[in-house]
């Protein structure tokens, strides 16, 4: 089922994004301010997909979870190589992460809003809640940005 696949993929790529947040959390407790509710935010978002998913009947796919996951330690790897001595690399490539991860959520909360068989969820309120998100994230992304690219 296409609907189960697309769920999925959404869950695992929410799983990645809440993994690298909590990373981000324990090595930059600078940006703890940002990054901690971003990340409860991020989780609580989860749980409505996953209730979703349930009353939809959509059990949990582990291969999708399992890639999720390895996609978040492959994206940690690539940005240590990238970023070898530093962090400011690593800390605006994790804040871009972020950044499209939410705007992929907000596209799922549209996708679903068009969607009669997953009607329920408050789309509207869940859609303006990514961009709240994503509004939250930006200054500090653009920061990282800057602080990253511009030598």
């Amino acid at each position: 089922m296409s609907l189960a696949a697309y769920l999925n993929d959404h869950l695992a790529g929410a799983t990645a994004v809440i993994d690298l947040l909590r990373h981000l959390e324990q090595h930059h407790p600078e940006h703890a301010g940002l990054v901690g509710p971003l990340r409860r935010d991020i989780e609580e978002d989860k749980r409505e997909l996953e209730a979703l998913a349930a009353r939809l009947k959509v059990g949990p796919s582990a291969v999708r979870q399992a890639a999720g996951w390895v996609a978040e330690k492959f994206a940690r790897l690539k940005m240590a190589v990238d970023d070898p001595g530093g962090t400011a690399f690593k800390l605006f490539e994790s804040f871009e992460v972020t950044a499209v991860g939410i705007h992929g959520k907000r596209s799922l909360w549209v996708v679903l809003k068009e969607l009669p068989t997953a009607a329920g969820p408050d789309y509207d309120r869940l859609i303006a809640r990514a961009d709240e998100q994503r509004a939250r994230l930006e200054p500090a992304r653009l920061a990282a940005a800057r602080a990253a690219l511009a030598g």
